[in-house]
């Protein structure tokens, strides 16, 4: 009898368009049970479009609970890995500069290059200023630079050489060399919009033999280290 009116019951609020979920908390039946009951319940269309609102929240609410916790994670495992980074040495500073430059820099080709390296982000761009500054003793009247910038950014030109002025403290009349790029039209680039500051390239003047022995250090450092065996 008692099992006849949790069934009726559950058939009522069903008809009422709750879900299988809120049912249950008025219910305690096994949900194997409550769906052998409701199959034949129909329900109208606004009920179902509430019930798919009501489930669609639901994801956003485990996404975002997901996201926090993906953000967290992610802020302990920056934060003790900023701890093992420790003091850095001169030294130090000169192989990080070398190995940014093996990677991002302008390599030599037949009739010689400059020192050059071109780069969107600000802290990349903020170590290898400081790397020509404090280890290859580069005076600030001997770097110059250039922004490559898409063409339809040329409203924020302005708001751009005030940001990489900001980011590496050079006045902002050092950043009038502008590269304008072509836009496309169906571009899948994340990186528009107000946020979108360019690639900034930083030049070293009459700097052809230092890029030579840039080159030097490189081989170097890819010499003393061998072949890598796994």
């Amino acid at each position: 009898m008692a099992k006849i009116k949790e069934k009726e019951k559950a058939i009522k609020l069903r008809k009422r368009g709750l879900s299988y979920s809120e049912i249950l908390k008025q219910i305690p039946v096994a949900k194997s049970t409550l769906s052998l009951w409701l199959r034949s319940v129909g329900l109208s269309k606004k009920q179902k479009q509430r019930l798919t609102d009501k489930k669609l929240a639901s994801m956003k609410r485990g996404w975002e609970a997901q996201r926090r916790k993906r953000i967290l994670i992610t802020e302990k495992i920056k934060k003790q890995a900023r701890k093992e980074i420790g003091n850095l040495s001169n030294r130090d500073l000169w192989f990080i500069g070398i190995a940014l430059y093996w990677g991002e820099g302008h390599k030599e080709r037949h009739k010689g290059s400059l020192v050059q390296l071109g780069n969107s982000d600000p802290y990349l761009i903020k170590v290898f200023l400081l790397w020509l500054k404090k280890n290859l003793n580069i005076a600030k009247e001997d770097i110059v630079f250039r922004i490559f910038l898409h063409e339809n950014s040329k409203n924020n030109l302005n708001q751009v050489k005030k940001y990489w002025s900001d980011i590496t403290e050079f006045p902002i009349d050092c950043f009038e060399r502008i590269t304008w790029k072509k836009n496309k039209v169906n571009t899948k680039r994340k990186n528009i919009g107000e946020c979108y500051f360019g690639l900034l390239r930083v030049v070293v003047k009459r700097s052809t033999n230092l890029n030579r022995k840039i080159q030097g250090w490189i081989e170097g450092i890819y010499k003393r280290c061998g072949v890598v065996q796994w």
